[in-house]
């Protein structure tokens, strides 16, 4: 079994979660997993899991993304351990039998599906006992202050004060979540959250001229940040792993 590789695992954006799945990995002893990626497009984090070893289903509504899901592991060598499958992440109970993951991966998708209480409870019915969920979502509190910050002071107030998080009819997202309320909502489905940790803590309010040179240095402060509240909780995004009880 290949452990995972430095690239893309070492990119600020994405290395919080990265670590995270490495310690759930090596947990594992080296045991091959059944992963399935709900909403996983491309294949960003699904290739280099297959490229580890595990055998991934990625399931996306995107026909082109998986399209190229299907070129990207067959030009890594892994396409016999990526299998694409198309469908609505409000769906996944009825494309992936129960109990079946050890490892889900839920990541950008809770904020635009139709109803993510359903959503939720798919990911829990599909791991089996003992699996894990690996879930990212959109946090409210870092829109406010990113709006703020930039001096759209009408718009944070709207994200401030609106039920869902949103600034508006013509937001992209439906919903933006707190840490607190990503955690009832997994707990609701019977998940147990083990740690919750902030993605994009200040690498989305650097500007460019800021981070030239000093990739090193912000990929340190996003590791050492991203667990330490109150910083966890103003990131871009907040990274929850919760488990399916025994």
């Amino acid at each position: 079994m290949e452990r995972l590789g430095s690239a893309p695992h070492s990119a600020p954006r994405t290395a919080v979660v990265w670590a995270v799945l490495r310690r759930e990995l090596e947990r594992a002893g080296g045991r091959q997993l059944t992963v399935v990626d709900v909403g996983g497009g491309t294949g960003g984090f699904a290739v280099p899991l297959a490229q580890a070893g595990h055998d991934v289903t990625v399931i996306d509504a995107s026909p082109d993304a998986l399209a190229a899901l299907t070129r990207r592991a067959a030009e890594a060598g892994v396409a016999e351990r990526v299998r694409a499958l198309q469908g609505d992440g409000d769906a996944l109970a009825g494309l992936v039998p129960p109990d079946r993951a050890d490892l889900v991966l839920c990541h950008s998708l809770l904020e635009v599906v139709d109803d993510p209480t359903t959503v939720a409870k798919g990911l829990a019915a599909t791991l089996r006992p003992g699996g894990v969920a690996s879930v990212l979502v959109a946090n409210r509190v870092a829109a406010v202050l990113s709006r703020a910050l930039a001096g759209h002071l009408d718009v944070a107030a709207t994200l401030l004060t609106d039920p869902d998080g949103r600034s508006g009819p013509r937001d992209p997202l439906r919903r933006r979540f707190t840490a607190e309320s990503a955690a009832e909502l997994l707990s609701a489905a019977g998940l147990t959250v083990e740690e919750v940790h902030g993605v994009r803590v200040v690498a989305d309010l650097l500007p460019g001229a800021v981070l030239e040179g000093q990739a090193d240095a912000l990929l340190t402060f996003e590791l050492a940040a991203a667990s330490l509240r109150p910083y966890r909780d103003v990131a871009t995004q907040l990274h929850l792993f919760a488990r399916r009880p025994a």
